[in-house]
């Protein structure tokens, strides 16, 4: 996620890093290279060249010319930029209304509206307590209709019956009906797409929104399309008014010119963000955090957010005293490598910690995804005893842990070496007072784990 603009702006930074003092020439050819950097991200012109013009105003000032770590400053303020341009603050969608909340999700065919649909239904259901209802309401598309009864499914989540004989303007009021009279609080409408913005979409759009007057209308967008994603979204405002954006696929930009873009282009927030595949793979999109993590330095309220969904502190300190106890076993190591697909890829989570944000893009994130099954494997073929003492692990044990998991006899010595070295980092860890993180000793599993990876 924003790999290339992350890698530009320390570039640009390096030759000011570490400086005593900066003159007039330093910080315009710093922001030069920021600008650049910007513009190589596909960044609308316009916004870059705003953008810099701010920093730089506000880098000349006295307070900053004549700061004990102008570099520090020069970094912060680039930071509060991105921060505002992004949009200043998260905008979630507004749930105290009379019920049902009606939302409609509208985008071009291939944004991911239907799977958002379903993402977005789930997040209302776990996140806010909500009772959802998805409806299908793409009729030239039978496909669309099976797939978000198929997602529907999945998830557990009501679909609306429709089919390719109806109108679209029917459905979205049989189903603001349905939810009125069944107890759904949300509907979500998931609307027809094209390849591109022609006039009869939006007449029907502008239809089903004149016949409902949804509460949220919210643009589905992909963010690997950059500037296309703002034309987009340009379009699809002025016919109807948009309410925010959905950046699907973010997780796979590495540029960030759409998210960069969208707010100061638009005018419109973008409310959540896609990072992957999963059904929980939709975020609040919250501009400070994310330009943290542009500048590689982390997202750790991200984190802590997601490893508290996964994590019951009784539990984190029942670990931290087996930690301190030098107890720590391949049964507690097992749950925390759970924990950890739970909570996404060793590279995302790398991102969103301080000063390993380098190193994440340095982490092939398919072998770290085989390296992880192998060693769950390995544990699995373990006895619960030999998983709570690893000291009984004998030749012949390590012969049918090796065949039970598919590994050669190598990799279940090497695993339980590294075991060994981690229990007595962990141990290390948890006398500093840093055990209760990631549901005490996540972090420094990661760290050891990536050993595989390097």
């Amino acid at each position: 996620m924003f790999d290339t603009l992350s890698s530009k702006l320390d570039s640009a930074f390096k030759r000011i890093r570490g400086r005593g003092s900066l003159s007039k020439s330093d910080i315009e050819n710093t922001m030069k290279e920021v600008r650049m950097a910007l513009l190589e991200a596909d960044v609308n012109f316009k916004v870059a060249k705003d953008f810099c013009e701010r920093v730089a105003e506000q880098a000349l000032g006295e307070d900053i010319l004549k700061s004990l770590s102008p570099d520090q400053m020069i970094i912060k303020l680039v930071q509060e930029e991105l921060t505002e341009t992004m949009g200043a603050q998260a905008s979630e969608i507004d749930t105290h209304v009379a019920p049902p909340l009606v939302i409609m999700l509208v985008g071009l065919q291939g944004s991911g509206k239907t799977t958002t649909a379903g993402k977005l239904a789930r997040y209302l259901r776990d996140e806010n307590k909500r009772s959802p209802l998805l409806v299908p309401a793409d009729v030239y598309r039978k496909a669309a209709i099976d797939q978000l009864q198929t997602v529907g499914k999945q998830l557990d989540i009501e679909v609306f019956p429709t089919t390719t004989e109806e109108d679209p303007v029917d459905i979205a009021k049989r189903a603001e009906a349905h939810a009125k009279n069944s107890g759904f609080d949300v509907v979500i409408i998931d609307t027809a797409g094209r390849l591109q913005i022609d006039s009869d979409l939006m007449t029907e759009l502008q239809e089903i929104s004149e016949a409902i007057e949804p509460h949220e209308i919210l643009l589905v967008a992909d963010a690997m399309t950059g500037q296309e994603a703002v034309h987009v979204a340009q379009g699809f405002d002025e016919a109807l008014d948009l309410d925010g954006l959905i950046l699907t696929k973010l997780d796979g930009d590495a540029r960030g010119g759409a998210a960069l873009s969208m707010k100061a282009v638009t005018g419109k927030p973008i409310k959540f963000i896609g990072v992957g595949e999963k059904s929980e793979a939709l975020e609040v999109f919250h501009p400070d955090r994310m330009s943290s993590r542009i500048l590689g330095m982390g997202d750790v309220l991200s984190l802590i957010e997601k490893a508290s969904k996964e994590v019951e502190l009784e539990d984190a300190m029942k670990l931290q005293k087996k930690m301190a106890k030098n107890e720590f076993t391949f049964e507690d190591f097992l749950q925390q490598l759970k924990m950890m697909k739970r909570l996404g890829s060793v590279s995302g989570l790398m991102g969103m910690i301080p000063g390993l944000g380098k190193m994440a893009k340095q982490v092939d994130p398919e072998l770290a995804e085989r390296e992880m099954k192998k060693t769950e494997a390995m544990i699995l073929s373990m006895t619960l005893g030999e998983r709570k003492n690893p000291k009984i692990i004998n030749g012949s044990r390590r012969k049918r842990i090796a065949l039970g998991s598919g590994v050669r006899v190598q990799d279940v010595n090497q695993l339980l070496k590294q075991f060994a070295q981690m229990r007595k980092m962990m141990k290390s860890f948890s006398k500093m007072g840093l055990g209760g993180m990631m549901g005490g000793g996540g972090m420094p599993n990661i760290g050891d784990i990536l050993k595989n990876f390097r």
